[in-house]
Formats: C-alpha cells, structure tokens, sequence
C-alpha cells in the first residue's frame, strides 16, 4: 500500500492559516492532523477542518460542469421542511438534477461562456462584466493571481473587496500606517489582555493555548462583546457593551488614562503625533457620559482603563466584530490608540493584534498583472462595490451588469439586503457562472456551475493574518471527477479568449517564485524551495530585540532565523506619512472625518434615532462552527450548531408574550425571517442575535441578511452588519 504524509495549509478565513498534514494511501486521504511542527498550530485544528474528509469526499460535491436547464432559483423552491423547521439536504436529489442540471463538458463550457462574455463585450462593453470573489480561498494563487490577470486584461468591471475587514484596517492604518500586531507566541509573556470583539476560543482557537498559559502565570482575561461568546464564558472579566458603541468606551478609556497621567509620556512625546489633540477631544468623553451609550457601568470603564494602563504588559485583542457597524472603521482607529498612548507596543507580550498580514508584502502585482488592463482608456476601470451587489445588479447603469462570474464566494448568503440580491439573480437576462465545491444558494441562480477544487486538490502559497509564517501548502490528491483550481479555470479561459501573454502561461511554482520576489526585506532568504524543505518559515525579522527568555518558552520547531519577538514599533517606525502614530490624521481630516476620532451612534442603533418602529439591535452572527457560510451544509458540521434560532432576553420576551422555543417574526422595513426563540442570557435587553447561514437551509429560504442594509461603514467601505434594528413578534409556525 502506497502511503505519504503531504504537508498543506489551511487556507480558509481565520487568522491561524494553519499547517496540515495530510495521510494519502493509494491516492486516496484517509487522514487529516495539525502539524504538530508549526508553531501556532501545535498539532491540533480546529473542529470544522478536523472533519474536512468529510468534505473532500461528501456525495454532495459538485464534480463535473453542469448547465442550468431549468428557471433560475428551482433548486430552492423545491426544498421542504418538516415541522419543526429543520431543511433536508442541501442539494436536489438525483432525480431533481435531472430536472434542474444538464451535465456538460469542460470544452463546452468554456466555450459557451467566453462565447456569452465576447456577445457582451461587443453589445455592453466589457465593464458589463462583473466577477465576484472573496475569501473562500486565502491561498495568494487561487485566492487572487490567474482570476485578476484575466479580467484585468479582459477589461471587466473590478470589484471592491471590502465587505468583511476593510474598515478596522483602514482604521488601524490610520494610525499605525500598516497591518501588523502582536504575535501569538507573545501573548504568555501578557500580564492583562483585552479580547474585544474577539471570540477567541470560537474563531481564532489557535491563540487560545497561549492565553491560558498567560492565565496560569496569573495574567487576566477581560472579553468586550455586545455577545457572551465562548471566550466571555470563560472570562475573568465579561462586559457586555451595546452594539457599535466602541468608539465611546475607548475614547472613556482614554479621558481615564490621559487625566489621570497614566499614558506613557516619553514613548507618545517621541513616537506620536497629536497628542495635545487628542487630550482634547477625550475631555468630551468622561465614563459617565460613555456609558450611557455602551450600557457599561461608568465604574466599570475606569477600572477597566487603570488596568489596562497599569497591569503590564498588557495587550489588545481585537477583531472585525468592532468594524461591522456604522462607525466601525473609526472605532477600531480609536481602539488602535491606546497602546500607543501607554507604549505597550515596546514590550514583550504587549500591543494590539487586529492583523498580522501586512508583514508578508507578496509581490502582488506580479500575480496580479494590474499592466494587463486595457490601454487607451480615459478613465479608471469601474468599481463596484461588493457590499451593493443587490443595488448593481438591479439599477447600476452605464453599463449595466449582464455578466456575473462568481467564485470564492456564496454571494446570495453573505450580502447584505438578501432580497435585493436574489432579484438581481434571478434576472433572466443575467448570465452568471459559479465555480463552487457544492450546490450553494448562488448555484440556485447560475447558468454553468463549475466545479472546484479543495485545498487537499492543488498546490498555493499561503500567508495569515493571525502569525508571522509563511507556507507553502502542497498538493495532497488528485482532483476529484473533473474539478479545476481557481487558477486552472482562469488560464483555461484567457487561453480560449485568445489571450496570448505570457503570464497565462506561467506553472504554479512560476507564479509562487514571482510573488516571493519582493522588494520586502522581511521575505529575504525565503524560497518557495526552503518553503518546501522546512514546511513553514517565519518571516526574517532579524534580531533587534532579543530577550532572552523568549525562545525556551515559545513553542519549539518554528523555522526561525532568530529567535527574538517582533516588536516592529518599539522604536517607533510607524508606516505613516509622519513615521510616528498618528493620533491626529489629515488622510482623516480630508476624508471629511474627525482627524482625531469621535464617536457618532449609528443610525440603526436604539440611541441614533431610527429605534421606534424597529426598537431592537439585531447581532446579524457568524456561528461558531461554520466559515462564513462554508461549512453550513455539512451534516457533521451543521450537527455541532442549534440553528434557526433567535437569541432574547427575557426581558424583551416577556414584553411581546414570547416564551423560550416559540416560533418568532423577526422583520423590518427590508424583510423578514421565522426563527425559534432562545431566551437565555446571551444577549442584553434590547438586543437579539442571529447566525448566519445558507438561506435554502433556513425556513422560508431566507437567512439573517434579508434585515441587513447596503450601507457602508464610515472608513473602508465595508458591510455594518451589526448596524440592524428590528422587531420581532410571535408567530404561529414556520413558514
């Protein structure tokens, strides 16, 4: 029997980009595990890619290009629900494929859809081409290389990638000129750490190890989330704080430390910028005035800010919960000011960790090729938001949307205003393409399905934004039936549209030395070969600031060439126009934004003014155990979470006659859902939750974001998820 361990990487969307190893007997893998020389991952994955063999192999994978023959949307109106709201499975039976999917060849699929993108081309322009991915891939190749090189030359609309994490890293940007933060091997060394809006031991488990390790060395937990997550369950601190209310309590925090003399004087007179500003403009911002906002006690915010600025080090964990509200992106700038005020970034174990990603720098435009675009132009090429999918499918004009290529995405379940984007969908005049592993709510809609690779079934080079280490994630097994990787699908279509440059030619090994080429010093002496050879390689940091006792107590088999922390502003070095941290910032002032920060409530929000009809704040969630909406249709997944469930306090249920289990209306102007109520304690009055998952899996084919709005975020433009009012009312049954 023929047996090898492959070592790949993880490449979905969590910050732990973790080493896998990967047991392949007769080409078959019979055997997932961490990679217990990585030193993040430590031999352990989390519970979702612990079962990916369950993926790679499910029944339900799609295996070969599929033509739609039936009405867009079929596959969802023919699901069913038993009684007690539970969908069967996720895709059509064998005898509804039938009726819906007309099974074609690689050869005429591509042909019919380079034969539909030239009529397009010709009638439209070629901006009436939209393609839609994100994070279904983190992989630098298939993620983003082949697929941009060829609608870069091909003249498509391009698409502004920025609903999930653009605005918290416009905001740390804003201050700190660049995504970098505290390692995670630093965090044992953290005497106080502060995971806010971070579910750690849900969705960044990894980090976890290093946290109780700081706790039995007597540091303390302190968890801010408007949700009791896992992480706050097991908190030495919860304080539950009101949706998009952050900004406040951290502009508080700062009236406390600033007043008080508790910042660091020396580090914020050499390293920062504006610190007379911002003393000023924390003044507004006393405990008592903040907690009327964030629901925390005023006592509670100055204690929370003499501990933070006087138990050291002390460390920020921070995650995208913050940004996904209307203010969100200067929420996570205001955030992002407090290590520098009390100079935690020079210290061991101190700082703040939103992303780790802007270490790795990749020589993107070499996979890229943002030269391929069409010359002659007059005008920058289109932009099209991802967040208003719904808004460019049905009104966008000059030219309009007729081509839709998605892949890396399951757009009809994560955007925002669902309804809208359904009827975009479902446009007869719309031909739209989905390169997927499974029938998801977007294949409901497509015109060719195209099947995907997992990462098990192609070779990528993978960053993170959760460490500082590089991989290269190799190929385990062969595509299962006819399935392409990303870059496979894009090569295959310049080469039938004709496109004759040399970079659609380029081997994936060509394409991973490229991207290494960097001018980024921190990539010096890594080769895709070392890569190989070593399995992961932290990036070559040098040793500015060796401590001695950091490498006996990090995790051991790190591919290190020095073994000391990475402090990257113990000496300031900020990546802003002023190389100091800009506490006041003109980039700010000229976006019309407070240059300091300041906090405004979001409109959608119980204090800004829109709360009469729709009174409650609604926690649009991620559930714990899926990626977004990967993994949602697993059976051995779905069964680790009680779904269709809409999280009360007894307060608010009580006030509508809602008891625990009764089937509930949640609506607002935009749409409406059935849910079953939980009355628990995970939620305060006034606020509700909801996780996100498939809509076809859900009653009535409709998810949490049939309630959530297009409206972008103050920086980055990203998605304000939790920017949502509603109200909720008893029902009598599902739907």
């Amino acid at each position: 029997m023929a047996k090898q361990v492959v070592h790949a990487a993880c490449p979905h969307d969590c910050p732990d980009a973790c080493g896998v190893l990967i047991t392949v007997e007769d080409g078959r893998a019979t055997k997932i595990q961490g990679d217990p020389g990585h030193p993040v991952t430590q031999g352990f994955l989390c519970a979702k890619v612990a079962k990916y063999l369950d993926r790679v192999y499910s029944p339900d994978r799609v295996l070969y290009p599929m033509r739609r023959i039936a009405a867009k949307g079929v596959a969802a109106a023919q699901q069913s629900f038993a009684p007690h709201g539970q969908p069967r499975a996720a895709v059509p039976t064998q005898a509804e494929s039938t009726q819906i999917w007309q099974r074609i060849t690689w050869d005429e699929a591509l042909d019919e859809i380079v034969s539909r993108f030239r009529k397009i081309t010709a009638e439209f322009g070629s901006e009436a081409i939209l393609p839609y991915s994100y994070g279904g891939t983190l992989g630098a190749l298939n993620g983003a290389s082949m697929d941009r090189r060829f609608f870069n030359r091909l003249g498509a609309s391009e698409l502004e990638r920025t609903i999930c994490s653009s605005a918290g890293e416009a905001g740390l940007e804003s201050v700190m000129g660049v995504k970098l933060g505290t390692e995670p091997e630093q965090f044992i060394h953290s005497r106080y750490i502060i995971a806010w809006a971070s579910n750690i031991h849900g969705n960044n488990v990894h980090l976890w190890p290093y946290i109780v390790e700081a706790r039995r060395r007597g540091a303390k937990l302190v968890v801010i989330d408007p949700y009791r997550t896992r992480t706050a369950a097991c908190a030495d601190w919860y304080l539950p704080i009101n949706p998009g209310t952050d900004g406040a309590l951290a502009l508080a925090m700062m009236h406390v430390i600033i007043g008080e003399g508790l910042h660091d004087a020396d580090y914020v007179a050499r390293h920062t910028l504006g610190f007379d500003e911002l003393r000023e403009k924390v003044k507004a911002y006393p405990p008592e005035r903040a907690a009327q906002w964030t629901g925390i006690a005023a006592k509670d915010i100055y204690k929370l800010a003499r501990e933070y600025a006087t138990v050291r080090p002390s460390v920020i964990r921070v995650n995208y919960g913050v940004q996904r509200s209307e203010g969100g992106g200067m929420a996570t700038r205001a955030i992002s000011m407090l290590p520098c005020i009390i100079g935690s970034l020079k210290e061991v174990g101190g700082g703040i960790h939103l992303s780790t990603s802007g270490a790795f720098d990749l020589n993107k435009d070499a996979l890229r090729r943002p030269d391929l675009k069409p010359e002659g132009s007059d005008r920058p090429s289109r932009v099209v938001s991802m967040v208003r999918l719904g808004e460019a499918l049905n009104t966008l004009t000059g030219p309009p949307v007729k081509a839709l290529f998605v892949y890396s995405s399951n757009p009809a379940a994560v955007c925002p205003n669902h309804n809208e984007v359904v009827r975009g969908l479902r446009r007869p005049d719309l031909f739209t393409v989905v390169h997927e592993q499974f029938f998801t709510d977007t294949t409901d809609y497509a015109d060719i399905v195209l099947p995907a690779t997992t990462f098990f079934e192609h070779k990528d080079l993978q960053t993170a934004y959760g460490h500082y280490y590089l991989q290269v994630s190799d190929q385990a097994i062969e595509p299962l039936g006819e399935c392409r990787a990303n870059v496979e699908v894009f090569r295959a279509l310049a080469e039938r549209m004709g496109f004759n440059d040399p970079c659609f030619g380029e081997s994936v090994d060509e394409m991973i030395d490229g991207a290494l080429a960097s001018s980024n010093p921190w990539l010096q002496g890594i080769s895709r070969e070392r890569l190989q050879r070593e399995r992961q390689v932290r990036l070559n940091f040098g040793c500015q600031f060796p401590v001695s006792s950091f490498q006996s107590e990090t995790a051991q088999g790190a591919s290190h060439d020095c073994e000391a922390p990475f402090l990257p502003f113990v000496n300031g070095n900020f990546r802003t126009p002023s190389g100091k941290a800009e506490l006041y910032s003109e980039a700010m002032k000229a976006l019309g934004l407070d240059p300091v920060a300041g906090f405004t409530p979001p409109a959608e929000s119980r204090h800004g003014g829109q709360g009469n009809a729709f009174p409650l704040e609604l926690l649009a969630r991620k559930a714990d155990n899926f990626m977004n909406s990967t993994f949602a249709n697993q059976p051995s997944i779905r069964e680790m979470e009680e779904m269709d469930l809409l999280e009360m306090h007894s307060a608010d249920a009580w006030a509508r006659g809602i008891a625990d289990g009764d089937v509930v209306r949640v609506h607002n102007g935009r749409g409406e859902i059935f849910l079953k109520a939980r009355v628990d304690g995970a939620v305060q009055a006034g606020v509700v939750s909801a996780r996100l998952s498939w809509a076809k899996l859900s009653p009535g084919f409709r998810n949490i974001n049939v309630l959530t709005s297009e409206k972008l975020s103050d920086l980055g433009n990203s998605a304000t998820f939790y920017s949502v009012l509603v109200e909720v009312e008893s029902s009598k049954s599902f739907p």
